[in-house]
């Protein structure tokens, strides 16, 4: 493994996406290339229609490029089937859709409990546990998701997508559905479990004060990097 493999837990090189359309065919993102640090905490950034979504869902395996390469913790991820990124995000990845993506037949605890499960890990119960008692949860460990309020359904999220200590966690505007005090606890929550368990944190958002606390900023607009440093964010939308 070389040196810049070893120092960043993510590549991009190079990498487009064109999708068909009736009208002919649609660049998404063009020719894109950055590096993400172990441990990094990075803000995908640009208006409405940039492109950022798609790109975090290239990142994570969940959908594929035209052209270019991701490298994800070493594993090169246009070299891998479908089954091959599923079983990779399995082991490495977390996500936080803005959503929330919770099993409305579940409890709190047994959302949490879920990826641990299917993973086969012993231990599961006592890691969301924890987990539930680190986001302020708790007390409303049987309760069922339509039981919860908004900021609470995140929390769990945030929960179950620590559970397993992923290397890299992935959040889709973790906080738009939020109001503003629960925004903040989620936002905090995302930040505290990245530094204590050393998890790699990319998250797209259109708020500008939550992507200045990222050490690192990818800005998307029409589908091309105009940005990738930490200062100077503009028209993140």
């Amino acid at each position: 493994m070389s040196a810049l493999s070893q120092l960043n837990i993510i590549q991009v090189n190079g990498l487009s996406k064109v999708v068909s359309t009736f009208e002919g065919e649609l660049p998404i993102l063009s020719d894109i290339s950055f590096n993400v640090k172990h441990g990094e905490s990075v803000a995908i950034v640009g208006t409405s229609g940039s492109g950022k979504s798609t790109l975090l869902s290239l990142l994570a395996g969940l959908d594929t490029a035209s052209s270019g390469e991701i490298i994800l913790d070493g594993e090169p991820l246009h070299t891998l089937d479908e089954e091959q990124r599923a079983a990779l995000r399995a082991e490495k990845v977390g996500f936080v859709f803005q959503s929330f993506m919770l099993v409305q037949s579940l409890t709190a605890l047994e959302n949490v409990m879920l990826p641990a499960e299917l993973a086969g890990e012993s231990d599961a119960k006592e890691q969301a546990l924890a987990l539930l008692e680190k986001v302020g949860l708790s007390h409303r460990i049987d309760h069922y998701p339509s039981q919860l309020s908004g900021g609470e359904q995140q929390r769990v999220a945030i929960a179950r997508a620590f559970i397993g200590t992923p290397k890299i966690l992935f959040a889709d505007e973790p906080s738009a559905n939020l109001d503003s005090k629960n925004g903040k606890m989620v936002e905090s929550l995302l930040f505290d479990l990245n530094q204590q368990h050393g998890t790699t944190l990319i998250l797209v958002t259109h708020d500008e004060a939550l992507a200045q606390k990222c050490q690192h900023i990818v800005q998307i607009e029409a589908g091309q990097l105009v940005k990738n440093s930490k200062e100077d964010v503009a028209n993140v939308g």
